[in-house]
């Protein structure tokens, strides 16, 4: 998913359907935004020194990442379930004059993919209370990245400090930075540049103070 919330994302999250699209449509469309439009921090941090090709941004949303990398130099293609949060997203990076570096399309990862590679494939959040499966979408997105190109992934390591897993009526998922680098199982054609996880601020809607971790996987192809 895309940036940070506007609200409590985890929480406002309504029951689990068995629809994925379903769910994530009803999601956007609940809300005039869910997230902030600003850019993940971590994609921020990681991409920074990168030289700007081709990349694409797995569960775009609302398009923030999109639109950051678009006004970087990068030409982008964002893929997200959702038609509504799509929509947002295209409408952002027109605002923001980037609308021709940026593609937009649907797709319910798991089942289907964008076709191309890519010299930068960022995988932002792929949290779901819904179904995804997580395993095959990063062993896809590995194998999507061109040569000489980088694989980024971050995640959730927990809930907020403020916020616990009775809070929700869905179970969480939040892989360790083993479990991630045992589901890729890259080969040695693969450099691993961050493996770490980050503490941050992060103050509840209300202005509770609090900390949340994440966790961030950054690896270059090197043939």
């Amino acid at each position: 998913m895309s940036a940070e919330p506007t609200t409590s994302a985890d929480s406002a999250a309504p029951g689990t359907p068995e629809d994925a699209r379903a769910f994530w449509e009803e999601r956007y469309r609940d809300s005039d935004r869910v997230w902030s439009g600003n850019p993940n921090p971590l994609l921020v941090r990681e991409v920074a020194g990168l030289e700007p090709g081709r990349a694409l941004d797995l569960g775009c949303g609302e398009g923030a990442d999109a639109v950051w990398l678009a006004a970087h130099g990068w030409r982008v293609t964002g893929v997200d379930i959702s038609t509504t949060a799509l929509d947002r997203a295209a409408a952002h990076a027109e605002a923001e004059g980037v609308g021709e570096s940026v593609t937009w399309e649907r797709h319910e990862l798991g089942r289907t993919f964008p076709e191309g590679s890519w010299d930068l494939v960022s995988a932002q959040f792929l949290q779901s209370p819904v179904e995804l499966d997580r395993e095959r979408v990063l062993r896809w997105a590995a194998s999507v990245v061109a040569p000489g190109g980088t694989l980024l992934v971050a995640m959730h390591a927990s809930w907020p400090s403020w916020q616990s897993e009775h809070d929700h009526p869905f179970a969480a998922d939040f892989p360790s930075l083993q479990d991630v680098l045992g589901e890729l199982a890259l080969p040695a054609t693969w450099r691993v540049e961050t493996l770490e996880e980050v503490k941050r601020d992060h103050p509840s809607p209300d202005g509770v103070p609090g900390t949340r971790g994440d966790n961030v996987w950054r690896f270059t192809r090197t043939a």
